[in-house]
C-alpha cells in the first residue's frame, strides 16, 4: 500500500529528481496545485494569474520511508525562508508549500516547521505555507522526469 504527499519548493524539475531518488518513493509526478483555475497550463501558471504553485506529488511506501523522512528531504532541498522565489526563479508559482492530504500530514508538517524554526539553523523564519491539498493537476508530459530525460539526451550525444 502506498501513500501520497505534495510539496512545492521552487522549480519542480529538481524537486522531482531529488524525491525520485529517495528509497521508498515509488513514483513522482510534477504538476500544479493551490490555484483557482481548472486544468492550468505551464504558461498560465508562469503568468502568476492562476495562483498555482509548481508542485511534486510523491507516491511512497510508508513501510520503507516515512512522511517525516520526506519532510526532512523537503526542508533540505530548498530554502524554506524564501517568499515566492527559489534561486533565480521568482513568482508565486515558486513558493514553498506543503499541501497536506490528511490530518496526520498536517500535524507532522506543522511540527516539523516549528522544530526547524526553533532550531536556529536558518537566518530567517520559515516561510513555508502549510495548507490543505487542492486538486493536483499534472503538468505537461515534457515536464515529467525532465532532468532524467535531459541527462539521457546529453549522454546520447556524447
Amino acid at each position: 500500500m502506498t501513500d501520497k504527499a505534495i510539496f512545492a519548493a521552487g522549480c519542480f524539475w529538481g524537486v522531482e529528481e531529488t524525491f525520485r531518488k529517495v528509497p521508498g518513493v515509488t513514483g513522482t509526478a510534477v504538476g500544479y496545485s493551490g490555484g483557482k483555475t481548472d486544468e492550468p497550463t505551464y504558461e498560465a501558471v508562469c503568468s502568476g494569474r492562476t495562483g498555482h504553485a509548481e508542485v511534486v506529488q510523491v507516491e511512497f511506501d510508508p513501510e520503507r520511508v516515512s512522511y517525516h523522512e520526506l519532510l526532512t528531504v523537503f526542508w533540505q532541498l530548498h530554502d524554506p525562508t524564501q517568499v515566492n522565489r527559489q534561486g533565480p526563479d521568482v513568482g508565486t508559482q515558486y513558493r514553498t508549500a506543503i499541501f497536506y492530504l490528511n490530518p496526520e500530514q498536517e500535524s507532522a508538517a506543522r511540527a516539523a516547521k516549528e522544530a526547524l524554526d526553533a532550531s536556529g539553523r536558518l537566518r530567517a523564519p520559515v516561510a513555508t505555507e502549510i495548507t490543505p491539498a487542492t486538486t493536483f493537476w499534472p503538468a505537461e508530459e515534457y515536464h515529467q522526469r525532465y532532468i532524467e530525460k535531459r541527462t539521457r539526451q546529453v549522454l546520447s550525444f556524447s
